[in-house]
């Protein structure tokens, strides 16, 4: 019985020190988050064969994507609270077994919206993974290397991106649809290994605390995400009366979401913690951010084939290039956060994107596929750095019984980036075209419509730096920049 309760001190120990059950735990992590994101983009090659598979529209089969995106995005706080509650261990655990289930739901789904319905639980899966794996890097690694701990999530995250599409083609080329979903299983398998058997316990304030769970705040949490989701979504960036409808009322479901955490005994989300600049400035700037990144995405295969004449592959080699980049400097960028300070580091990755979207802006037009793959890499190289120290900052700032919460409310602002950017810059990047259907565009239209994105792109990361500035500002660590050029963080002093 005491061996069973000096357990998880043990552990937590271990990994504290650096020692192969650190790496262990780390692994688990990592796993967990390369699944979430494999998750988002291995399904997205998968659509024609399903449209044919199911008889369905593009517009029916976008909901295999779309169900597991809008899931993640409007559950990953709730779930991050729940696993401050009831124990982050425990509940990641769950999470992997729930993904994997899913997983092989969707790949025996016998009707689209049996598949649908699969990659909605899927995606709580993944919202599970994606809100604890940040917060238990707090009880996995040091404080002083936490950076790099984030940088190699980040590197994970984007190795997922990247392998997506690769991996889904030749797995419905040697198996058919079914295997992209399939293959969760044993990789699940491996992700729940290492968890279980690697990270420390929970600890025995998370039981004796379940019934502070907001369930009143989640429920209406949901619905105003849900709404805010749909309508930026549906019609693909052409608002009509519906979009207009569903925006009012998720700023209505604020406004009850926010009233009713005031009064809640215990909130899912404590508004006091927005008064804290570095949290605050966080969520903001992650939104900004992924805004402009989801700009690359949804902009760059329209500009690739349309203006610059590349057939399938070609567009799928150049923009592979982003997330290559982000896994290759995930790492080194945390080592850096480590070094110089996270609110050093995040300006400095803010700097970056401005100027890779002000190239982005020029010089395509110019120098063809290196005009565009350099500035691309420069974003992406900005965004890793960014991405390390923003989430050092936020997950270090918070106390160790909201890292769930924090943790949820990283992912959402990202997915709240996400989503708006592929609605938001897809309708800029149309309107500087000028043509209501992208596809007929000429190609010096196309042109036009790349500077405008991308000049709006690099405005949004500029009000980013103002943010940050601003945070900087409010707190008490004014040595941190000095140290910066110093050339190291002065809070290890």
């Amino acid at each position: 019985m005491n061996a069973n309760k000096s357990e998880p001190g043990r552990a937590a120990m271990e990994v504290a020190q650096g020692t192969p059950s650190a790496r262990g735990a780390l692994a688990g992590l990592s796993l967990a988050v390369l699944l979430s994101s494999l998750g988002t983009s291995i399904a997205n090659v998968a659509l024609p064969d399903l449209a044919q598979a199911f008889a369905a529209s593009f517009q029916q089969v976008q909901w295999v994507v779309l169900a597991y995106l809008l899931a993640i995005t409007i559950l990953v706080v709730s779930v991050g609270r729940l696993g401050d509650i009831v124990g982050r261990r425990r509940l990641l655990l769950g999470g992997i077994v729930l993904f994997a289930a899913a997983s092989v739901l969707s790949g025996l789904a016998s009707t689209l919206w049996l598949l649908i319905a699969a990659r909605a639980l899927q995606g709580l899966g993944a919202a599970i993974m994606l809100a604890l794996a940040m917060a238990l890097v707090g009880e996995t690694v040091p404080k002083e290397r936490t950076g790099s701990a984030m940088g190699l999530l980040g590197t994970m995250s984007a190795i997922g991106t990247a392998l997506g599409p690769t991996l889904g083609g030749m797995l419905i080329a040697g198996f058919g649809w079914p295997a992209i979903f399939l293959i969760n299983l044993p990789l699940g398998a491996i992700t729940l290994f290492f968890a279980y058997r690697y990270l420390p316990g929970d600890s025995h304030a998370a039981k004796a605390n379940r019934a502070g769970f907001d369930t009143a705040g989640t429920l209406l949490l949901v619905v105003t995400l849900m709404a805010y989701a749909l309508a930026v979504t549906t019609g693909r960036g052409s608002f009509g009366a519906l979009n207009i409808a569903l925006l009012l009322a998720a700023v209505a479901g604020l406004g009850l979401f926010v009233r009713a955490e005031t009064k809640a005994a215990a909130p899912l989300i404590r508004l006091a913690m927005f008064r804290n600049p570095v949290l605050a400035a966080g969520f903001a700037m992650s939104a900004l951010v992924t805004t402009v990144v989801m700009a690359t995405l949804v902009v760059g295969p329209f500009y690739l084939s349309g203006a610059l004449g590349l057939d399938a592959a070609g567009v799928g080699l150049v923009m592979s290039s982003g997330p290559l980049v982000a896994a290759l400097t995930g790492v080194p960028a945390g080592r850096s956060v480590d070094r110089f300070g996270a609110q050093c580091m995040s300006i400095v990755g803010l700097v970056g994107m401005v100027f890779g979207s002000t190239l982005l802006a020029m010089l395509p037009t110019r120098f063809g596929i290196p005009g565009y793959v350099v500035p691309l890499v420069v974003v992406t190289a900005g965004y890793a750095l960014f991405q390390a120290a923003n989430n050092t900052a936020v997950m270090t700032t918070i106390g160790p019984e909201q890292r769930g919460l924090a943790g949820g409310m990283l992912n959402l602002s990202r997915n709240l980036g996400l989503i708006t950017g592929a609605s938001v810059m897809g309708a800029v990047f149309a309107f500087g075209a000028g043509a209501s259907e992208i596809t007929a565009a000429r190609p010096g239209d196309l042109a036009i419509g790349m500077r405008i994105t991308f000049a709006v792109a690099a405005a949004l990361i500029v009000v980013a730096l103002i943010i940050a500035a601003g945070a900087r500002r409010s707190t008490s660590r004014n040595g941190e920049l000095a140290a910066c050029a110093a050339g190291g963080d002065s809070s290890r002093a």
